[in-house]
């Protein structure tokens, strides 16, 4: 992940958000996406002291909502 958009995206929360920013009482959500893993990205979040919070890895228990929304994909996802 750029280090610029992090940078931004704090900065953001400060502008936006001034009443969580004061008590740090804000949080980044990750994706599993390999950039948001990297040394750099992780050394800037510790830093400047960014909660963060890892999505958990995909399980097959955890369906997504879209397989309940449509029923066709259910029936071809069972094929």
């Amino acid at each position: 992940m750029n280090i610029d958009i992090l940078r931004r995206v704090r900065n953001a929360v400060g502008r936006k958000r001034s009443q969580k920013w004061r008590i740090n009482n804000w949080f980044l959500l990750h994706d599993n996406a390999a950039a948001h893993g990297s040394v750099l990205a992780q050394d800037f979040l510790a830093n400047n002291n960014v909660t963060t919070l890892e999505h958990p890895p995909h399980s097959p228990v955890t369906t997504p909502a879209d397989f309940y929304l449509f029923p066709r994909l259910k029936v071809t996802a069972l094929l």
